[in-house]
């Protein structure tokens, strides 16, 4: 039994828009995947400029608040002439101490941290699914990992910390002088 010529075409048209299409859209997965990459490689490195910045903050508060009580407690216990300069030198260390609990810098620190690792592992995710799987998936399971993906920058955006301008500036400083480069893609 042979298949009529007209029916070959159609087929032949069927298969070729199917072509087009599942090529159209491994081209947008491909880009949207190349756009979590770079939202993922930038927000990671604004958190490690946050990073930075509370480390900074815990240490500029926490050393003179750990000093200040050091000193006034040796001056208190060294005279009784010096209980002024020890009472303002505790109150001091008290006032530094009360600011750096109020900012809680450590824990900022070890959040922003821990956001900046976690977008680093979604841009690799991203790269790795874009650079070695998405030619040899199908559309959809290609579909499906963008998803997935998607929601995991989503989920990250939540919990992530809202940057400063500073440390955005010093990501996109660090960005462009080729601080995400690595020497295999130069």
């Amino acid at each position: 039994m042979s298949v009529p010529a007209a029916s070959v075409r159609l087929m032949a048209e069927s298969d070729s828009v199917t072509t087009s299409s599942d090529t159209h859209r491994r081209t947008a997965i491909e880009a949207e995947l190349k756009r979590i990459e770079e939202s993922a490689m930038y927000s990671a490195q604004i958190q490690f400029e946050q990073t930075k910045q509370w480390r900074g903050v815990n240490l500029a508060l926490g050393l003179p608040a750990s000093v200040l009580a050091a000193v006034s407690g040796a001056t208190a216990l060294a005279a009784t002439t010096g209980r002024v300069i020890a009472g303002i030198l505790a109150l001091a260390s008290a006032a530094f101490g009360a600011v750096l609990t109020t900012l809680n810098a450590s824990h900022r620190m070890n959040q922003a941290a821990a956001a900046a690792n976690a977008y680093l592992e979604i841009q690799s995710a991203a790269r790795q699914a874009r650079e070695i799987d998405l030619p040899y998936w199908q559309i959809d399971e290609a579909r499906s990992a963008l998803a997935e993906l998607t929601a995991r920058r989503d989920e990250q955006n939540k919990t992530a910390e809202v940057p400063n301008k500073r440390s955005y500036k010093r990501a996109q400083k660090n960005i462009s002088g080729g601080g995400q480069t690595y020497a295999v893609d130069a």
